[in-house]
């Protein structure tokens, strides 16, 4: 099989943007966080290596005891534990979460900045969860967020290659793909996909809309 130019693979990677936005026109954010940034930042901070589902059971509690930003920053460090214990690495999420509370109170005045740089440097949040804050909570998009879904179809898609071996440069590649137009929708629409079709162990490649664009249809 003849190697795929630049060009070819951006019309492919346009071709499956299209489908996608044929089948998830309204692709939305599976956390809840009731148009919060900072909830939704803490929300996304906890789902590191959790399901969203699991998210979303502890945060209402987490919400009701401490609902501002300062009332997490004064919390103690083993009742944040008892709240979120069912998801993992509970205790390192439960620390990293008041410090951010401390951080946002301290440095921000209680707001989350608008900024992936001023983003990264809260406890906890990594260049996904600043892509993700951004896109959902404020419509910047300055990136494309690289979770465990977007880097598995990235590479099944062979859209990157076996260097592209961490979500940053996976997101590199991303990005260079496709046109800064196109970023937004990307890392909701590709979640709902990896979730129901392109599933990690089993992928229903029998039933995948976009197989005929895709190189490891059937392969996998």
């Amino acid at each position: 099989m003849p190697r795929e130019t630049m060009k070819d693979k951006r019309e492919r990677a346009l071709a499956v943007a299209e489908r996608m936005n044929e089948h998830y026109p309204a692709a939305e954010c599976a956390l809840v966080y009731g148009g919060n940034p900072f909830r939704l930042t803490i929300a996304v901070l906890l789902s590191a290596q959790t399901t969203d589902k699991g998210v979303n059971k502890v945060t209402p509690a987490l919400w009701e005891r401490y609902p501002t930003p300062a009332d997490l920053a004064s919390a103690d460090v083993r009742d944040v534990e008892d709240i979120i214990r069912t998801i993992g690495f509970y205790h390192t999420k439960a620390a990293n979460v008041i410090r951010c509370a401390q951080m946002v109170v301290a440095d921000y005045g209680g707001e989350i900045p608008r900024d992936i740089d001023e983003l990264q440097k809260l406890p906890g949040v990594g260049r996904k969860t600043a892509n993700v804050v951004l896109n959902e909570a404020f419509g910047i998009v300055e990136g494309i967020a690289v979770d465990t879904h977007v880097f598995r179809i990235a590479h099944r898609l062979k859209f990157a290659g076996p260097s592209a071996d961490t979500p940053a440069k996976t997101e590199d590649v991303l990005l260079k793909l496709y046109p800064r137009s196109w970023w937004g929708p990307i890392n909701h629409q590709w979640v709902l996909f990896g979730r129901e079709t392109c599933i990690a162990r089993h992928p229903k490649c029998e039933t995948c809309f976009i197989c005929d664009l895709c190189p490891s249809c059937g392969k996998v």
